[in-house]
């Protein structure tokens, strides 16, 4: 089956599409009856056939960073946002099967999350958690005339999980290896993990978002600079890293707290870069995108030490994805802090899928389990207490 998957992330800097062939064996379990024996099916077959990236407009990204997290917006606004996204999406699906020469046959696209709250809290007397992620799964439907499998997150909170990560389930397929342990670290906007131990079982993966992945690099960036991102991370390579902000910073209580735990705009957003660049008011613009940039580094690092190895050996490999990993400076700082844990630094690119289009091709392989009514969730990951069928169906 061919599978298009859509995602836009927390930087909100566009839509990636991600075509993907998708294909399963049936496999034997159970005992054996008077009707043989009982059949399981299982994706071994996932081929990356194409991936594009589309930029959002500058008016469509202003609103989006606006929107999340956002203390006040305009009700009707948010209803316009959520259908220009679906056109936006579907014009995007639409001009990468163009480009391929493929047609889809089911379409998963994550949306645009504007708010995401893991944890319950108090809210009209009930303590509840939420997510939001706008796109509305209707429209891109009818437009494409494909199938639509969108809002994964709230099956999973149904379930008693925090929604995230997801990713997980495409790290297992991916990067599970007999004798090698692998820690998989996507860097977009926030930084998430996957740990995959040699040999494991679906249930013993652990993930869970370390903290800012290129989150914070770009907001001081952009505001100090005027540019959306640190390109090839120069500015960073420039400067020096101010040790004092960055061990203040890991004070934070998000660092300290035990997986599972997911964290967003409303952990790293607006309000951290403020705090964040008050801490560096006395330092050079360059030192500053140096200690943004280290910040993130040593929280991967100190995420793993806390809560992954060990013990030295546990795990051989640290494969990077996502937009940290076009970064050379974040991944020379990386490298560095990794090297007494014993982890060899890798690239998500040399197992055969680009850095770039790892999440969207992630929602493709949801929406394939969706189709096929079987959960997708990682419960060990996401904190649920229970596999949970993900995601909603417009059909066409």
């Amino acid at each position: 089956m061919i599978v298009a998957g859509v995602m836009s992330g927390t930087s909100a800097d566009g839509i990636d599409v991600a075509l993907v062939q998708i294909g399963e064996s049936r496999l034997a379990s159970g005992k054996r009856g008077g009707s043989g024996p009982k059949r399981a099916r299982r994706v071994n077959r996932f081929r990356l056939l194409g991936h594009a990236h589309f930029s959002y407009p500058q008016a469509v990204r202003s609103t989006v960073l606006a929107a999340m997290n956002a203390k006040t917006a305009s009700v009707a606004d948010l209803s316009r946002l959520n259908f220009l996204l679906a056109q936006l999406y579907a014009d995007a699906v639409l001009a990468a099967m163009r480009r391929f020469r493929i047609k889809a046959e089911l379409i998963g696209c994550h949306g645009q999350t504007l708010y995401h709250q893991g944890e319950s809290q108090n809210f009209l007397g009930c303590k509840i958690a939420v997510t939001w992620q706008t796109g509305e799964g209707a429209i891109l439907a009818a437009r494409t005339r494909t199938p639509v499998v969108s809002d994964f997150r709230p099956a999973d909170m149904a379930a008693g999980g925090k929604g995230a990560p997801l990713v997980p389930l495409l790290d297992y397929l991916l990067y599970r290896d007999e004798k090698i342990g692998r820690i998989v670290q996507n860097i977009g906007g926030i930084a998430n993990l996957s740990a995959i131990p040699a040999g494991a079982p679906p249930e013993k993966v652990m993930a869970f978002d370390t903290g800012p992945g290129n989150m914070v690099i770009d907001a001081v960036t952009e505001r100090l600079f005027g540019k959306p991102f640190d390109r090839d991370g120069r500015i960073a390579a420039s400067g020096l890293v101010a040790e004092g902000v960055i061990a203040e910073m890991l004070r934070a209580p998000f660092f300290r707290q035990k997986p599972p735990k997911t964290a967003g705009r409303e952990e790293f957003g607006r309000e951290f870069a403020t705090s964040f660049l008050k801490k560096c008011s006395r330092i050079p613009k360059e030192d500053v995108v140096a200690t943004a940039t280290a910040l993130t580094a040593r929280s991967i690092a100190d995420a793993i030490r806390r809560f992954v190895v060990k013990r030295r050996g546990a795990y051989n490999e640290f494969v990077v994805s996502g937009g940290g990993a076009n970064n050379p400076t974040l991944l020379a700082m990386l490298a560095n802090e990794l090297r007494p844990l014993g982890l060899s630094l890798r690239l998500s690119d040399e197992f055969g899928l680009p850095s770039a289009a790892k999440e969207a091709a992630a929602f493709a392989l949801l929406a394939y389990e969706t189709w096929h009514r079987r959960p997708s969730n990682i419960p060990s990951a996401t904190g649920a207490k229970r596999p949970a069928i993900l995601g909603k169906i417009s059909y066409v």
